[in-house]
């Protein structure tokens, strides 16, 4: 029987960061010149990373508390909450990575753009037909049971690392006073502060969506303790690298030219300042990052459909796997749903924008029942039987994890609140079919019933604002 292989301290630090790392810090310096300048981007980075930070915290104490929960996000929501509220977290983190996965297409399609016009900002009729192909390769390529090697991670957390560390140095070398004191209120920008602030807070929930992946590891670790170790200096080096990546381009450009380039702005800022090859060496490691990203993400979303699946959260169908040990019609269900998203960007006047904000929506109601699982255990006194010094601390982490979640949800402001209604009502068939399955009343308590209804109403006055215009995307 072979030795399971154990991870150094170092080692699963870096699979912390690599895992964290995606496609969002690439696209950072555009997104907060748009909305905000030096000040604001730092007060939004000090809040983003005070709650992401106490929902990984939160994450790693149910882990350790209820070990017996495997089933995914959505598992704490069930537990917690009941079957509906398990499901809304189930489909709520599967549709979130969806749309994570068509953000990465539009990011790949934008890119080349710099060098093809014909792609575009990555949502022309062109971009959107070869983002298509890649899809149903990659998608053939799952259902054959190919997944990553070690050693493709390995290339692929390089690629991303080395492209951001020397765009970091050579922003520093770059780095005029002058400008970053122009730009530090955001310039021109006529909102205030605190405006500036909101607008970009959905943007730093998808930076660090996967935060709650740090405790996957764990398993791998030579001993326990590097796990905390490992997650708290991954956690600082990512946020450390997000927050040189979004404050040191107001050093070298005025706010309002960085908000005035095209995705990814890494490359378009290091052009500005190096030349075009610092352009083709961002473009080139994004590439290959984002692709990576987008077989491992695959994965994720055809897991989550499997696991709810075998949960009964989902149809039944979703827990089954073909020959090759892969769960095939959560794949074909997850791809489709990819396709058609990738579709309705052509209609987006900033594509990349509105899943990189749809994405943060969606995620952050699996993350609140998350939060307020831990909450409601902690308060109970639940499971503190063992370590009960701990309680006092782990009620603090989870009111501060609930409150934060839930001040996202309402920053991120209805708009997003009615986008997600809209993807929810149709969403909630899968959990009237699984029901069916079974044999059980659809809903069995009346909250659920008043839940579903004003999903079903904010879905209504989703597609009413589409309809009219009054809800831009």
């Amino acid at each position: 029987m072979a030795k399971e292989q154990k991870m150094s301290r170092l080692g699963l630090t870096a699979m912390v960061v690599g895992g964290m790392v995606g496609a969002g810090i690439f696209s950072l310096p555009r997104t907060f010149a748009n909305a905000t300048g030096p000040l604001g981007a730092l007060i939004a980075w000090i809040i983003a990373g005070t709650g992401m930070y106490m929902l990984a915290r939160v994450f790693q104490a149910l882990a350790e508390r209820k070990p017996e929960m495997d089933a995914g996000v959505y598992a704490y929501a069930k537990a917690g909450f009941g079957d509906f509220p398990g499901f809304l977290s189930a489909f709520g983190y599967w549709i979130s990575s969806c749309i994570g996965n068509v953000s990465y297409w539009v990011l790949i399609k934008s890119t080349l753009g710099a060098f093809f016009p014909i792609f575009g900002d990555g949502n022309t009729a062109v971009a959107i037909a070869v983002a298509s192909v890649g899809i149903w390769a990659f998608h053939f390529m799952l259902l054959r049971g190919v997944q990553q090697a070690a050693f493709i991670n390995s290339i692929v957390t390089v690629a991303k690392i080395i492209p951001i560390l020397v765009f970091i140095v050579l922003m520093i070398v770059a780095f005029r006073l002058d400008l970053f004191s122009a730009n530090l209120y955001g310039g021109d920008l006529t909102t205030n502060l605190f405006d500036q602030v909101k607008a970009t807070m959905l943007v730093t929930v998808f930076v660090f969506i996967g935060i709650e992946g740090a405790s996957v590891y764990s398993r791998y670790a030579k001993e326990r303790a590097d796990v905390g170790w490992a997650t708290i200096a991954g956690f600082v080096t990512v946020t450390a690298l997000m927050v040189l990546v979004s404050l040191l381009p107001y050093a070298v450009l005025q706010r309002a030219e960085i908000a005035g380039m095209r995705q990814p702005s890494m490359a378009a800022v290091l052009e500005t300042v190096v030349g075009h090859w610092g352009a083709v060496f961002v473009s080139v490691g994004l590439l290959v990052s984002v692709l990576g990203a987008y077989l491992a993400w695959s994965l994720i979303c055809a897991e989550v459909l499997y696991s709810a699946g075998n949960t009964k959260d989902m149809p039944k169908v979703f827990g089954t796997q073909n020959a090759n040990g892969t769960p095939a019609p959560a794949v074909w269900l997850t791809t489709i749903v990819v396709q058609f998203l990738v579709v309705t960007t052509y209609f987006s006047r900033d594509a990349f924008s509105l899943m990189l904000n749809l994405t943060s929506a969606m995620s952050l109601i699996p993350y609140l029942f998350v939060a307020a699982y831990g909450l409601m255990i902690a308060l109970r006194g639940e499971t503190y039987e063992v370590r009960p010094h701990e309680r006092k601390r782990d009620t603090v982490l989870a009111i501060v994890a609930t409150t934060y979640t839930i001040f996202m949800i309402l920053a991120g402001g209805l708009k997003f609140i009615l986008l997600s209604a809209v993807l929810f009502a149709p969403g909630t068939a899968l959990y009237f079919w699984a029901r069916r399955e079974q044999g059980k009343p659809v809903f069995e308590r009346s909250l659920d019933w008043g839940v579903f209804g004003l999903i079903v109403l904010g879905a209504v006055i989703g597609i009413h604002g589409l309809a009219t215009g009054s809800i831009a995307i």
